[in-house]
C-alpha cells in the first residue's frame, strides 16, 4: 500500500503495477487521475472516512494498492505458445472478485497447465498477499493478464484460432460434450451472477457441469477445477 499524493504519483511514473488507487471525493481532478487514466489503472472516489479505515496516516486523500505480481501481455503469452509448438490453454475470469477463490483457481490452473489467466481491469480480486497464500506460491509462476475489455478478449483470441467456452449451469450442453484437445480458452464467471451475457454471446461454445444433487451449483474454484482437468484428461487421451 503507497499513500500520499507525491508517493502514489511517483509509483505511477515508476511504472509500479498497481491494483487500483482510492482518491478523496472531494479532492477534485489532480495529476494523479491523469497518470493512472494513462496507466489504465482503476480509480474509485471515496469519501475520506473509508481512506481514514485504511490507514490513519497522513494519506492526504490518495492511497494506492500495488499488486504482488506483474501483469503480463495476453499476445505474447500468446505468441510465445504458439511458438513453442503448444496447444492454447487459457482461463479467463469474469469478475470473480473473492481473493481466496482467485488464489485457489490460479493454485490448479498452474497445476493444470493453464498459460496464463485472465482478469478484467475492473471488477477483479485484488492480487494481494491473502491471494498469493492461497495460491501456493502458484502466482508466481503463472502469467496474469489485465484487460480493458474482456469482449474485445475474446475476439481476439478467436481471431487467433482458439474457441472459447463459456462455463455455466443455465445451458443443456455438458462440458464432456466439448472438445478440449483443440486451442482454448474457459471462462468462469462471477460468484454472484456467473458470466455476463455480452460473453455468453460471443463464446463459441456453452457448457454445464452435470449435477446430481438439489444444490445447483458448485463454488466457482471447485467448479474451474473440474472442467481443467476435463480437457486433461481429454488432452492426455491424444
Amino acid at each position: 500500500m503507497v499513500f500520499g499524493i507525491q508517493p502514489v504519483l511517483e509509483s505511477l511514473r515508476a511504472g509500479k503495477e498497481i491494483e487500483k488507487i482510492l482518491v478523496q471525493r472531494e479532492l477534485g481532478s489532480i495529476e494523479i487521475l491523469e497518470f493512472a487514466r494513462m496507466r489504465g489503472v482503476p480509480v474509485q472516489k471515496v469519501p475520506s472516512e473509508k481512506l481514514d479505515r485504511i490507514t490513519r496516516k497522513n494519506h492526504q486523500g490518495v492511497i494506492a494498492f500495488v499488486s504482488a505480481i506483474n501483469y503480463v501481455k495476453l499476445e505474447n503469452v500468446v505468441a510465445d505458445v504458439y511458438e513453442q509448438g503448444k496447444t492454447p490453454f487459457i482461463l479467463i475470469l469474469d469478475r470473480v472478485t473473492d481473493v481466496r477463490n482467485f488464489g485457489a483457481i490460479a493454485r490448479t490452473a498452474e497445476c493444470a497447465g493453464v498459460q496464463a489467466i485472465v482478469v478484467p481491469t475492473r471488477g477483479a480480486a485484488q492480487i494481494n498477499a491473502d491471494a498469493m497464500k492461497t495460491s501456493s506460491g502458484a502466482l508466481n509462476f503463472l502469467p496474469v493478464c489485465r484487460e480493458n475489455s474482456l469482449s474485445e478478449t475474446v475476439k481476439y483470441l478467436q481471431d487467433s484460432g482458439i474457441q472459447v467456452v463459456a462455463c455455466s449451469e443455465k445451458v443443456e450442453k455438458t462440458i464432456y460434450d466439448v472438445d478440449f484437445t483443440i486451442p482454448t480458452a474457459i471462462i468462469m464467471g462471477s460468484e454472484e451472477d456467473g458470466i455476463s451475457d455480452d460473453l455468453m454471446r460471443r463464446a463459441d461454445q456453452l457448457a454445464n457441469i452435470p449435477m446430481a444433487g438439489r444444490v445447483g451449483s458448485l463454488n466457482v474454484s471447485v467448479a474451474n477445477g473440474v472442467i481443467l482437468y476435463e480437457a486433461i484428461r481429454q488432452r492426455s487421451l491424444v
